[in-house]
């Protein structure tokens, strides 16, 4: 399968992927994406509709209990409630609370990898970026995008070397969705995939 029928067959399944955590600033998006290593979207999202109801500045100052008490369901809280304080305080004081688009900057605040900083760049400025989480690597190996002992990095690499730049944000959302309802872990449905016949590497599966 050609790689324009690739991106034809997943525009038909999902046509207008978004991202599913919820935020309404670009610092509360930096800190969702970090809270959501080791956790999902959906826990995420439950604990910063408590979270951000403080701003930035008042998250930057806040106790660290209160704050290990709201994103105790999203797991490892204590280091990622010292994570919030700290990215607060440095975005408050390097850029009066705003995120740049400054790939350097994002990726030395703490908690915040790779991952998140090209999710941070995709979402907020429209940079081609290519977040390789837990559900994109699996279908990128199961579609045989990708070696099956690949790491993020070179799963990243595989999908930025096969899709054109343009391509990049809209078809790591769609790989990230159809990973995380189709192409699942544990009994993925082959039913509903398009590439089963023509793509998908069987013994990956197993």
């Amino acid at each position: 399968m050609k790689t324009n029928d690739i991106l034809k067959e997943l525009d038909i399944l999902i046509p207008n992927p978004v991202c599913s955590l919820n935020y309404s600033k670009d610092y509360e998006l930096l800190i969702a994406v970090m809270l959501s290593a080791q956790s999902t979207d959906e826990r995420v999202n439950s604990v910063t509709k408590e979270l951000f109801k403080y701003d930035l500045k008042a998250l930057s100052t806040m106790n660290i209990d209160k704050i290990q008490e709201i994103i105790r369901p999203v797991g490892t809280q204590i280091r990622k409630s010292q994570y919030i304080i700290s990215i607060a305080q440095k975005l408050l004081f390097d850029y009066d609370g705003v995120v740049p688009c400054d790939r350097s900057y994002i990726e030395s605040l703490p908690g915040v990898g790779h991952k998140t900083c090209n999710v941070i760049l995709s979402e907020l400025f429209n940079e081609p970026a290519v977040a390789v989480d837990t559900h994109v690597s699996r279908v990128s190996k199961r579609l045989g995008f990708s070696k099956a002992k690949a790491n993020p990095n070179e799963v990243e690499k595989d999908l930025m070397r096969i899709f054109p730049k343009e391509k990049w944000g809209k078809l790591h959302l769609q790989l990230l969705l159809f990973g995380r309802y189709i192409c699942k872990s544990q009994k993925p449905l082959c039913k509903n995939c398009p590439f089963k016949k023509t793509l998908c590497i069987e013994k990956n599966l197993k």
